[in-house]
């Protein structure tokens, strides 16, 4: 990733605002809305609630994410996974927090696309020519489907071109937010009461079950964790530099509704069924552009998530921890890509929520537990990747200290939510973690079987078996893919598909071995001659993010090799030699399936047994790895991981 990226520019701090806080700045929409939803307006519940904003704005975004988290960059990457590769080699356990953070992240990018534009197109209930809309909430929900409907459907397309709006569009947004919390905040003065952390305290002490009001004060700082996956697309200084301005008009914004609230519903409970507080400090004249501007705000959050979700699969499949699915990629702007099963899921998955819960408010009962659970996955990491970075142990400690305590108060706040909703989201984040459980858990126990020998001790007949005229050639140059890590081994599997199975006699024998890198864009090649133009070994290194595109790889491997000299390509059959006609090339894939030999514990049995359900249904080996189906012969084999004991079988002799 170049550096370039990290120096501030107007360009840089404009794609900022288009990309990375479309979740977290479109919060105004809901967040006030639900801390007082249901309750008589007060100015304790007022300050109290906007002081517990403004510090979880400063402590969880602002120290946690802007200026710690942030630093945690992997070559100018970032996100949860792109931490846990800095931190993996240190604990294996580690890949735990990575799993429960990766699918929380996926299961919250389900219900923020519906929270923020249904929120959005709520506002239509202000305007005269909507009032019909006060109780009907199915027009509403056709809308929010519709536009849901739309954003997934151009994602294919690439939002390479409609990309350049968002940063135009949110510079409006925010600017609007300020200026509207600006208009009002002189209407109640004590509002700024709220800076003093000692009212947000108080608000949990003494408000009557006060402390559960920190699972709507949550909602604030939902998109914290999706500013720090978004890390590789401005750099961390032009995050940190346009976070002031956001930060700034998120808190105006925030005081202006709260001042309007106490001077208009003091004594009285405001009617957020029917009304938001967001839109009731605009100007009658304005509320048409806001709604407008709000829901192409939320829209624009809605796509930005999507396409993390996008990257958080693709970094997932890379490090083995889910299953492999096509990678398209609709623009030439680097990270952008689309996944049509990831999309298909988050579709399902958005739309189901706009069904159950139907409206905003009931939304906000479920929106954030997952995400709680994200952060503090993301406190663990962090903190081993201090420990990595020698930080003072009493630092890492406080840190850990801290968070747990913001983050654990936050989650037991958020518990609430769970007969109200909160289920939904956690039956969903729990899912998608068992799915990247069983795809981790299964290959550890397929390891097990995996017998490597030295590859040494068959070159002899590998050799005597290429010169053998007897035997028909399968192929003038054989491909096999192989996970050995180390060059002078390869899979038992392998050479018996060569020798025994059926004698596959070729010219040129090619072991092609992948490697996944810490690093995020590393694309590099060596290759290995252990017989020279006989039998070759080309090890990929492949950043995590890096697709393994095999096909076009190896065929740009062949054409420097050529070029050098170091190999003859040209077909060894007398004819075509004469002629100089290229040979031709055949890669083999072998392809497992669960033996019945098998006496496997039930768990691991039920774990094999899913993974290869889901296996089926997933994106093939020679697919997953690039690799032109016309040139690959699929070769099964049985998987046995562990044998049957040996049987007590006994012969009986047939009597005279």
């Amino acid at each position: 990733m170049g550096s370039h990226i990290n120096k501030v520019s107007a360009a840089g701090l404009l794609v900022a605002l288009g990309i990375i806080y479309g979740d977290i700045g479109t919060s105004p929409l809901y967040v006030l809305n639900a801390i007082i939803n249901g309750k008589e307006i007060s100015e304790l519940l007022i300050v109290g609630g906007l002081s517990c904003v403004i510090w979880t704005l400063t402590l969880q975004t602002t120290v946690k994410y802007v200026l710690l988290t942030l630093q945690a960059d992997n070559r100018g990457e970032g996100g949860i996974f792109s931490l846990y590769t800095l931190v993996r080699r240190r604990r294996r356990w580690l890949v735990l927090p990575a799993m429960i953070g990766g699918a929380a992240l996926l299961a919250d990018g389900m219900i923020t696309p519906p929270i923020s534009i249904t929120s959005a197109v709520e506002g239509l209930r202000q305007l005269p020519a909507f009032a019909s809309l006060q109780n009907d909430h199915q027009t509403i929900i056709y809308i929010v489907l519709a536009i849901i409907t739309v954003i997934f459907f151009v994602q294919q397309f690439g939002t390479a071109s409609i990309g350049k709006m968002f940063g135009p569009v949110m510079t409006i947004w925010f600017i609007m937010l300020g200026g509207l919390g600006l208009m009002h905040i002189a209407d109640d003065l004590t509002v700024f009461k709220a800076l003093n952390p000692y009212y947000a305290i108080k608000l949990l002490v003494v408000y009557p079950k006060g402390f559960w009001i920190l699972g709507a004060v949550f909602l604030c700082t939902t998109g914290a964790e999706a500013l720090y996956s978004d890390l590789g697309h401005c750099g961390k200084n032009n995050i940190r530099v346009s976070w002031v301005m956001v930060k700034t008009a998120l808190i105006i914004n925030y005081l202006g509704q709260g001042a309007w609230l106490l001077s208009h519903y003091n004594g009285r409970v405001f009617p957020t069924e029917l009304s938001n507080p967001f839109y009731a400090i605009m100007p009658q004249g304005f509320l048409v552009f806001g709604i407008i501007i709000a829901t192409a705000a939320a829209i624009i959050a809605s796509q930005a998530l999507i396409s993390g979700s996008f990257t958080l699969i693709s970094e997932a499949i890379r490090l083995n921890l889910w299953p492999k699915h096509k990678i398209d990629y609709p623009t030439e702007q680097r990270g952008q890509l689309f996944i049509t099963a990831t999309n298909f899921l988050l579709f399902i998955g958005c739309v189901s929520m706009v069904l159950i819960f139907k409206k905003s408010t009931n939304m906000e009962a479920a929106y954030g537990l997952a995400i709680t659970i994200c952060m503090m996955a993301t406190t663990i990491l962090f903190a081993n990747y201090l420990v990595l970075k020698r930080v003072k142990q009493p630092l890492i400690y406080l840190f850990l200290v801290t968070y747990f305590a913001i983050e654990g108060s936050f989650l037991f706040a958020n518990l609430d939510k769970f007969p109200h909703g909160g289920y939904v989201t956690l039956i969903v984040g729990g899912g998608l973690f068992l799915v990247m459980y069983v795809w981790y858990r299964a290959r550890k126990i397929k390891n097990r079987y995996v017998e490597f020998v030295r590859l040494e001790n068959y070159i002899p007949q590998i050799q005597e078996l290429s010169n053998d005229k007897s035997v028909p050639k399968y192929a003038t140059h054989l491909i096999y893919l192989t996970s050995a890590n180390n060059p002078k081994e390869i899979e038992h599997k392998i050479i018996y598909s060569i020798l025994n199975r059926k004698p596959k006699r070729a010219d040129i024998y090619w072991f092609v071995h992948v490697d996944t890198l810490d690093d995020p864009y590393t694309c590099e090649y060596q290759v290995d001659h252990i017989i020279p133009n006989d039998i070759i070994r080309v090890e990929f290194r492949l950043g995590f993010r890096m697709e393994p595109r095999i096909n076009m790889l190896f065929r740009k491997v062949i054409e420097d090799l050529v070029e050098n000299k170091e190999v003859n390509i040209t077909s060894r059959y007398e004819s075509l030699e004469r002629n100089n006609v290229v040979g031709d090339f055949q890669f083999i894939v072998m392809e497992k399936y669960l033996s019945a030999d098998n006496q496997l514990p039930f768990l691991e049995s039920l774990v094999m047994k899913t993974y290869f359900a889901i296996k089926d249904i997933s994106l093939s080996e020679e697919k997953g790895f690039g690799l032109d189906t016309s040139y690959v012969q699929i070769e099964k084999f049985p998987l046995i991981v562990s044998p049957a004991p040996n049987l007590n079988l006994k012969r009986i002799n047939t009597e005279d």
